[in-house]
């Protein structure tokens, strides 16, 4: 079943705790709008003439989109490295997520992205699996990260420890539970 934009509290809900999937063998397409305002922290060190790597976690708030507004899903933890060149402000990203439901369900994807500073970052997720209720989960979507790190000087030392607040959105992201 797909859920478009805008179609209320209800698909907030039945991702937020999972309850309305029936455990039959027949598999549904689900496909929500979400968010989260994570913050980052890590090292940033220079890991070359003209590039800086941030490696380090993510973490926030999940909230799906509804007609009424965003409602809270659940949270999202995400080992990331962040590779940036430091002469264009060109960026890329790998990371994996783990989404943990407000029932505690857990949902895990990885992430791939390139981007510039200020922009985004913009890429594929793909769920790679899950745990209780969304165990066996697959899909994914497209994905855009913003976050402050063009903010952050690299210096000649090593590395630096850095904190680091952002965006993560998903306009479309689908999933299947078995």
């Amino acid at each position: 079943m797909t859920l478009p934009r805008g179609t209320g509290f209800a698909p907030a809900i039945i991702w937020a705790t999972l309850v309305a999937m029936p455990s039959a063998s027949m598999a549904a397409e689900e496909t929500i709008s979400a968010f989260s305002i994570w913050t980052g922290k890590g090292q940033l060190a220079k890991t070359a003439q003209n590039e800086a790597t941030f490696v380090g976690a993510l973490e926030g708030l999940v909230y799906v989109n509804t007609e009424e507004g965003p409602v809270e899903a659940g949270q999202m933890l995400c080992p990331a490295i962040v590779r940036i060149d430091t002469t264009s402000g060109t960026q890329t990203a790998t990371g994996n997520c783990t989404i943990t439901s407000l029932d505690g369900a857990q949902m895990f994807t990885e992430l791939t992205c390139k981007g510039v500073h200020l922009v985004g970052c913009s890429g594929q997720m793909t769920v790679t699996g899950g745990n209780g209720r969304l165990e066996g989960a697959t899909g994914g979507g497209e994905f855009t990260i913003r976050s402050s790190l063009h903010k952050a000087k690299v210096s000649a030392s090593a590395s630096a420890e850095l904190t680091t607040q952002g965006i993560m959105f998903w306009p479309e992201l689908k999933y299947v539970l078995p």
